[in-house]
């Protein structure tokens, strides 16, 4: 007696029917009536469109030409990838060499290729899809180029590209993609507690501020491996034969050459690595303890010596003043009266009451020795 039993496959389900574990058929939607029960099924649901099945090899194998009736069957080589689009949708992206089954029947699957071998760059749409499924930091390169900058795109350690303010990613398969941004806006950099020796051998402490900026970020990033740090130790080469050609003296007396001096030097060793040096200023000069102390006293020794000729030229000036007023009153007798009331006129000032005898003569005569 034949024995059959049921089977009853959903709209969103097929099923795989395997006799002495090898696969016999695939049974659409619907009843269906087996005969014996040395048949397996295994059931899938096909909601989710891809086979996950580890047994794609030998299914392909098995099914044959009948294959295209229940899947679809995507075959990468190395250099392409796969988007799977659902319902219009980008849902999934394939890596180069994938081998993917998709069922067919209830959602719509398209796997488009996309050549590795040209351009790299994705669209724009593609980056907004893989961002919202979170997938663009696995599959790509993500670069962002703020404003006053530019980005430099490597291939494998070549470079491609040279990009301008925005945002765009790169595939990432199979190839070495980096990116690196380059600011462009006007950079600080300062040299600070150099330990330097004058022409006189007098030793000190410099501290020293450049201003400068990237011109050609392609010759920055390439023809030197740290431009940064080139550019610091051009600054301290600068600053240190500089100080070197001068004397203390000269260096306190004129920061202004010395900056002019460092300069030109640096200008000259940044012309051929796209750095333009805008401006260098040497913001502190810092003396040892006993050198400050010598200082102090030469300053101060000037400053007394200025100070005693000075003192010296106005008591001369108002002694001679003094002999020429001796000179008129001399040769005036009326300059000698209007002396003579100057001098009542102070002495008046501080006393209190004043009796006079023998009227205006007697008391000039009593106060003040009159010349004959």
């Amino acid at each position: 007696m034949l024995m059959f039993h049921k089977v009853v496959v959903g709209d969103a389900e097929r099923a795989l029917v395997y006799k002495d574990r090898r696969l016999e058929r695939v049974l659409s939607p619907g009843v269906h009536r087996l005969r014996g029960w040395s048949r397996k099924v295994v059931m899938h649901d096909i909601t989710t469109a891809e086979y996950t099945g580890s047994d794609t090899d030998s299914l392909v194998q098995s099914l044959g030409a009948s294959l295209d009736e229940h899947f679809q069957l995507v075959n990468l080589d190395m250099q392409e990838a796969g988007l799977v689009y659902k319902h219009g949708k980008l849902v999934d992206v394939l890596q180069p060499g994938a081998r993917k089954l998709y069922w067919k029947g209830l959602a719509e699957v398209v796997v488009q290729r996309v050549a590795l071998s040209g351009p790299l760059e994705l669209a724009p749409e593609i980056v907004h899809r893989l961002r919202q499924l979170n997938l663009i930091d696995k599959l790509a390169v993500a670069v962002t180029v703020p404003a006053e900058s530019a980005g430099l795109v490597f291939v494998d350690g070549k470079l491609v590209q040279v990009l301008g303010p925005g945002a765009v990613a790169y595939w990432n398969f199979r190839k070495n993609v980096t990116a690196e941004v380059i600011d462009l806006r006007v950079q600080s950099m300062e040299v600070s507690g150099q330990e330097l020796l004058t022409r006189d051998k007098v030793s000190l402490r410099v501290n020293l501020a450049a201003s400068l900026r990237v011109t050609d970020p392609v010759a920055a990033r390439t023809r030197v491996a740290k431009y940064a740090d080139f550019v610091y130790r051009e600054l301290q080469y600068g600053l240190r034969k500089a100080v070197s050609a001068k004397t203390l003296d000269e260096l306190l007396g004129d920061k202004a050459s010395l900056d002019a001096d460092i300069f030109a030097y640096v200008r000259g060793q940044l012309g051929g690595i796209g750095i333009e040096l805008l401006g260098v200023g040497v913001k502190d000069v810092i003396l040892p303890g006993e050198m400050k102390d010598i200082l102090n006293g030469v300053v101060q020794a000037e400053k007394s010596a200025q100070a005693n000729v000075i003192r010296r030229r106005e008591e001369a000036n108002a002694t001679r003043s003094l002999l020429n007023t001796a000179r008129l009153v001399e040769e005036s007798p009326t300059l000698m009266r209007l002396k003579e009331l100057e001098a009542l006129e102070k002495v008046t000032e501080k006393i209190d009451k004043l009796t006079v005898f023998g009227g205006l003569d007697g008391l000039l005569n009593q106060l003040v020795k009159i010349k004959q």
